[in-house]
């Protein structure tokens, strides 16, 4: 059974990628993924699409404002991925919410489930959509999705916890049509210690060879600032001389000039923000690469983003990485395959069709506490 997948919002391809790569096979019978078409609106990101995923067939993927996107020009799919943009959800934001440009965007993914009807969908935005607008935006999203005929699945995802070198925190949204007899569950942790930045950076070292991997100019007065910055220290929490201190007033944002800890797994990989949010080596005076950027979001080296380094940089920082995404991708293949896989809690409590109550709520920090306590002989709390 192959799923056709159409994608909104697709960015650099990581959800594609990890569809690509999602197989399952139970009683003879082979699960698969198929990415069919694909719509952004930046012409790097889409380059960078077309050339890694579907170099043959670049007419795939539609690069045009989602605005002005006909859907009914688009081919039927069995599966929708979108991963609206964040934003107006980000907490490095402002958090505008739904009341931002960016926000009601996600609407489009809504009516897009209403047209195609699809089996099931994917759809992902930052932990902080829980907090905008006083956390009436997600309980809206929600709503809609499921008043659009899906049974709801909805978790925030630690992927630090699937293998990925990188405290990235999402939430992801699988749904389900509701006249389809399956359940989907959250897969469980599949592992309790993380694989540190420095691992995924030089275990193997990223060949000369690797696109990408360009160094950053560092300007002498940022060097000579991170010369007094420690691993996992900032530009506010270091001990630094007064004449290189950054002169801001307000909030202290703490990826500023901040250093990796070369024994946990890399703070969350962005893709905006200005001078000082790049993500910095442990020891070197510099910011990381794109290639060492992109293996923290677990890129393969021979995937090549196109465009100059900033949209790169952007392009990255704003994909879901392809590890935690087909980890995903193939419990949705196993759970429509039959196939029973361990599973843990949802953070998020599901809405059903088939259940009285219809509104979300977040499962007890004590319920969660008590099965990580019992699972992995601590609360990841």
């Amino acid at each position: 059974m192959d799923f056709k997948l159409g994608e909104l919002f697709c960015g650099p391809g990581g959800l594609a990628l990890a569809a690509k790569k999602s197989r399952v096979i139970e009683k003879g019978i082979e699960y698969t993924i198929t990415p069919t078409w694909a719509n952004d609106y930046d012409h790097d990101t889409c380059e960078t699409y077309r050339n890694n995923l579907c170099p043959n067939d670049r007419k795939k993927v539609i690069c045009k404002d989602i605005r002005k996107l006909d859907i009914t020009q688009l081919e039927s799919i069995d599966a929708l991925a979108f991963g609206f943009p964040c934003n107006d959800f980000s907490v490095v934001g402002e958090q505008k919410g739904i009341d931002g440009v960016f926000g009601p965007l996600y609407a489009f993914g809504v009516n897009a489930l209403k047209h195609f009807r699809p089996q099931w969908f994917l759809a992902e935005n930052v932990g902080g959509l829980r907090n905008a607008n006083e956390g009436k935006t997600f309980e809206n999203i929600l709503n809609e999705l499921y008043n659009s005929g899906y049974n709801l699945f909805p978790n925030l995802y630690k992927f630090e916890f699937y293998g990925v070198p990188q405290g990235r925190h999402r939430i992801i949204i699988i749904g389900i049509r509701e006249d389809i007899d399956v359940t989907f569950n959250i897969p469980e942790y599949t592992t309790t210690k993380p694989i540190t930045c420095r691992e995924a950076i030089e275990k193997p070292p990223i060949p000369h060879t690797a696109k990408n991997n360009d160094l950053t100019n560092q300007s002498k007065q940022v060097i000579e600032r991170l010369k007094y910055i420690k691993p996992g220290e900032n530009a506010f929490t270091a001990s630094i001389p007064t004449k290189l201190q950054l002169n801001i007033i307000g909030a202290k944002i703490s990826q500023i000039y901040k250093r990796l800890d070369p024994n946990k797994p890399a703070y969350t990989i962005t893709g905006s923000g200005g001078g000082g949010t790049h993500v910095y080596h442990w020891t070197e005076n510099r910011a990381l690469t794109n290639r060492e950027r992109a293996r923290l979001q677990t890129f393969h080296d021979e995937y090549v983003f196109y465009g100059s380094k900033e949209s790169v940089r952007k392009q990255i920082g704003m994909a879901v990485p392809p590890k935690g995404g087909k980890i995903i991708f193939e419990s949705i293949l196993k759970s429509f395959a039959g196939i029973k896989y361990k599973s843990m809690p949802s953070n998020i409590k599901p809405m059903l069709h088939k259940q009285p109550c219809h509104k979300f709520e977040k499962t007890t920090a004590e319920q969660l506490a008590v099965f990580e306590k019992r699972r992995y002989g601590y609360a990841n709390r």
